[in-house]
């Protein structure tokens, strides 16, 4: 059975940093892209950055450019994102998601076929 499981998530104040991780296991996930989305409350999920099979590619969405990091670690099965610079339009449940066939970063939704079960990352003014 195929699991992604997220950690990291939490409260912390504006101007703050956190390092989510995303744990896989069931399959390796060393030739997928794999990517980072997150929802807030009574809003859509939204791309927030992906990273292609070997780590060498990544594309982030513009609102939080230059502000995380993602990356992977193939031999450990393991996703990370690096959040600096938190500000409270950033609280969401962050998930963690990966594709079945695609080795190029993406950003859409729809080419994700596995996903985590989220963790909150809460922001205080």
């Amino acid at each position: 059975q195929v699991q992604l499981v997220e950690s990291g998530g939490g409260l912390v104040q504006a101007g703050g940093s956190l390092r989510l991780s995303c744990a896989a296991s069931g399959r390796t996930f060393s030739r997928s892209a794999m990517g980072w989305f997150r929802q807030a409350p009574g809003k859509e999920r939204e791309f927030v950055a992906a990273i292609d099979w070997s780590g060498g590619r990544s594309y982030y969405a513009d609102s939080v450019k230059g502000g995380y990091t993602i990356s992977r670690d193939n031999a450990k099965n393991t996703m990370y994102l690096h959040m600096d610079r938190l500000k409270p339009e950033d609280t969401a449940v962050y998930y963690c998601a990966a594709t079945r066939t695609i080795s190029y970063a993406t950003g859409r939704l729809s080419d994700y076929d596995y996903w985590g079960q989220g963790t909150q990352v809460t922001v205080s003014s």
